[in-house]
């Protein structure tokens, strides 16, 4: 457990909330425009994986801002 506070968490937090944010605006400018004619239990597990995807990255990500490792 550190004791002293570091930069990472705080930068970390702004680029989250920043990559999260650009993910989102992409997501809902350019999907609609191609699955937006498909029935909706066809456009549903599409928006569940997109909703989930940006999950991936984020474990090292998280231990970046910890550890100042990426993995």
């Amino acid at each position: 457990m550190r004791t002293e506070p570091t930069w990472r968490i705080p930068v970390g937090v702004i680029g989250l909330t920043i990559a999260i944010g650009l993910y989102c605006l992409v997501v809902a400018r350019y999907v609609p425009e191609l699955i937006g004619s498909w029935n909706a239990l066809l456009q549903t597990p599409v928006y569940i994986v997109l909703g989930l995807v940006w999950l991936l990255p984020l474990k090292r990500f998280l231990i970046w801002m910890e550890t100042g490792r990426w993995g």
